[in-house]
């Protein structure tokens, strides 16, 4: 399977694909930190023919020792997108606007061995600011033969991202604040892994959610020190925003090797044993 150019599409290339031969699957997967689901705002509207995808039941395990959003397990995934009707096809995902959720898919179907997959840069907003047409008709589908096999996207542990810390760059995905301990509202515990930079994955969006262009996302990456050959680890607070900081990383073009830390510090808590920074 060929991966498309850029982990991103804009409405308006979006608009041209669906009109063409081979239209891509549109996932909606909008989604409210500790907020109720986002179905009723699909069911009001939604991109013509896509289907819904439940964030808390397809792209996250039960909370708990591995965090607050641990890595769903192979079956689970597989289900969830069999059932949105995901094969071998190219698919698009969006949210609402900012590509957090997006992001978190994007990286589950890249993890599990989907390579055609982008994100609608800016989301459910940027669609209908373009024109676009939504709906509010469910299309039905049928069902996909997708099979999950992790071959791409590297995940790292705890240790893994404790190396990466030492040697190489591991990038906090938090708010400012967070990584510095301050204003910790979320997680019992504040602070951030000792050698951790602090990057924050919302930076890399401008107020409408859309990403920065390449140069400007390759520009902040290179000021941290970051270079095609650089070893990259990425972890947030649940291993949402870390995702979307990897997609950042992607769209800007430098293509480090990256791995994600997808328990992150909900997960890095859970051991008293491992040291904390603030």
């Amino acid at each position: 399977m060929t991966r498309p150019s850029g982990p991103l599409i804009s409405p308006a290339r979006l608009m041209d694909q669906l009109a063409g031969e081979r239209p891509p699957l549109l996932l909606d997967v909008r989604w409210q930190l500790n907020g109720p689901s986002q179905r009723p705002a699909y069911d009001r509207g939604h991109l013509p023919g896509a289907q819904w995808v439940e964030f808390e039941e397809a792209l996250t395990g039960p909370p708990g020792e591995g965090g607050r959003h641990p890595m769903p397990s192979a079956e689970t995934f597989q289900a969830a997108m069999r059932t949105a009707g995901v094969s071998d096809g190219p698919v698009v995902a969006y949210d609402a606007a900012n590509s957090l959720a997006a992001a978190r898919l994007w990286w589950l179907l890249r993890h599990f061995g989907h390579e055609d997959v982008r994100v609608l840069d800016g989301g459910y907003a940027a669609w209908v600011a373009a024109g676009g047409e939504v709906t509010s008709e469910v299309s039905p589908v049928d069902p996909g033969d997708f099979v999950a096999t992790p071959n791409c996207c590297a995940e790292l542990d705890a240790d893994g991202a404790a190396d990466i810390a030492y040697r190489s760059i591991l990038l906090d995905a938090r708010p400012a604040d967070r990584f510095r301990g301050e204003n910790e509202t979320i997680d019992p515990v504040a602070g951030h892994i000792p050698g951790a930079v602090s990057m924050p994955a919302l930076a890399s969006v401008d107020e409408s959610g859309q990403f920065l262009s390449p140069d400007d996302l390759a520009m902040r990456f290179t000021a941290a020190g970051i270079r095609p050959d650089t070893e990259v680890g990425v972890y947030c607070g649940s291993g949402v925003q870390a995702t979307h900081l990897a997609l950042a990383l992607e769209a800007s073009g430098i293509h480090p090797r990256t791995g994600v830390y997808i328990g992150s510090w909900s997960h890095w808590i859970t051991d008293p044993d491992r040291p904390v920074d603030r």
